[in-house]
């Protein structure tokens, strides 16, 4: 069960965190979260589809790394096999946390950062600190918390562009067949994708507004981002000997 807390340098002054990548660290996952402005960085590495949550009926863009549960193709050697690691992944174990700060006699709610005391990267020994020996904020700790604000407004952004995904009717559901060079095969059902025939009839108003938002390079990086797949494919081969 995680354990979040608050980030402070009174309780935290020692701590370090793990920056090994590993299935020991909880990263054998075979996707996770992103949004509309991290496409550009992903579509050089991984697949982004999007998925419908069966609790909320919420879609959420994810990045692929593998074909099944527990399978991430880019750990190697204690590291992520590619140069850019997504943030939803890189953030570990910081989060953000919502707590109540008296500001001039009233109660306001503020985003501040949580580390979560139960993750196996959590230590005393080794890793980066997130404090300095003579007090402030370590430079690793800063750049967490900075990457914590992009997830969190590249989360609200994402739930915006999705709706004018369904709003368009853009996003349509398929299944993934996957054939490996040794016969194994994988049936991918659950995503979505972007109608490219639907978006090919967009009038001209909403081509622009999707410009004006930013959005319309993103479905594009999205679009060529499938190309990817053919990279998990070889990267699964190659670990079978194939």
């Amino acid at each position: 069960m995680p354990k979040h807390v608050l980030v402070n340098s009174v309780d935290h002054q020692n701590l370090k965190v793990i920056t090994e990548r590993s299935a020991s660290y909880g990263d054998n996952v075979w996707y996770s979260l992103t949004f509309p402005s991290e496409f550009r960085s992903l579509q050089a590495y991984y697949p982004v589809f999007f998925q419908k949550d069966a609790n909320t009926g919420k879609f959420h863009a994810v990045a692929l790394f593998g074909f099944e549960n527990e399978e991430n193709l880019f750990l190697k050697n204690n590291q992520w096999d590619a140069s850019y690691i997504p943030l939803t992944i890189a953030r570990q174990p910081f989060s953000i946390g919502i707590h109540t700060v008296q500001e001039e006699g009233e109660e306001k709610k503020q985003r501040m950062l949580n580390i979560d005391m139960d993750n196996p990267r959590v230590n005393n020994e080794s890793g980066e600190a997130l404090f300095l020996p003579h007090g402030g904020n370590s430079p690793y700790l800063d750049m967490m918390a900075d990457m914590l604000e992009v997830i969190h407004h590249g989360m609200l952004d994402s739930e915006k562009f999705i709706n004018q995904l369904i709003e368009l009717e853009l996003l349509e559901s398929f299944t993934l067949d996957v054939t490996l060079n040794d016969g194994s095969q994988y049936q991918m059902l659950g995503f979505y994708t972007i109608n490219e025939d639907k978006l090919n009839e967009l009038n001209g108003p909403e081509l622009e507004e999707l410009q004006r938002q930013g959005y319309l390079q993103a479905i594009y990086m999205a679009i060529a981002s499938q190309a990817n797949v053919r990279n998990l494919m070889n990267r699964k081969n190659a670990l079978l000997g194939q």
